[in-house]
């Protein structure tokens, strides 16, 4: 008998089956969904133990479920594995390095599913509890706080754009690897 609930929230077909294929029988009870307003009313029914989340999908982006995963308390707590074929897409909204799920880059083999999964599992047991709401702060206090708002902000997007670079740089060195292989092979 299945103990654990694991949903799949991706728009292929293909991609929901592999990872139904990947996971030890019998251990799991897969859940499907095809898109991300599908996906988020399973979360929500469902309470799975485990979500796998397509960055990019159609009627409701896996963006805008990460979003509302995470200011919802009680969903913040399920264990995540973000997938996508194109992780530059995921580093412009969320910065690395990811502090509270996993990401696994399309496609994938069993063995990179497995250990994205057990990150997943080992970063929701060590989130801190979500805070409390704050309280607003007082007049004296307002301008320090607003400060401080702007500087993380503006590291937020200095992390976003550093990322992106080095998302970028991994991408033209894999490029030039393959050119590097292509050119060998030419002159042998």
């Amino acid at each position: 008998m299945a103990t654990h609930k694991i949903l799949v929230i991706d728009d292929s077909k293909v991609i929901r089956m592999r990872v139904r294929e990947m996971l030890p029988a019998g251990n799991f009870e897969v859940l499907e969904a095809k898109d991300g307003i599908e996906g988020l009313n399973l979360i929500r029914q469902e309470r799975p133990n485990l979500i796998m989340l397509d960055f990019l999908l159609p009627k409701m982006s896996g963006w805008e479920v990460f979003q509302q995963i995470q200011t919802s308390s009680d969903l913040q707590t399920i264990p995540l594995v973000l997938m996508s074929g194109r992780k530059e897409e995921v580093t412009e909204k969320i910065t690395e390095p990811f502090e509270y799920f996993a990401f696994v880059e399309k496609p994938f083999e069993k063995k990179q599913l497995v250990d994205a999964i057990k990150e997943a599992m080992r970063k929701a047991v060590n989130r801190p509890p979500a805070a409390p709401a704050a309280a607003a702060p007082t007049a004296s206090a307002e301008a320090p706080a607003t400060a401080t708002a702007a500087s993380a902000a503006e590291m937020e997007v200095l992390n976003a754009k550093i990322a992106k670079m080095q998302a970028e740089i991994d991408a033209l060195k894999k490029q030039l690897t393959q050119v590097v292989t292509i050119i060998k092979q030419k002159l042998k």
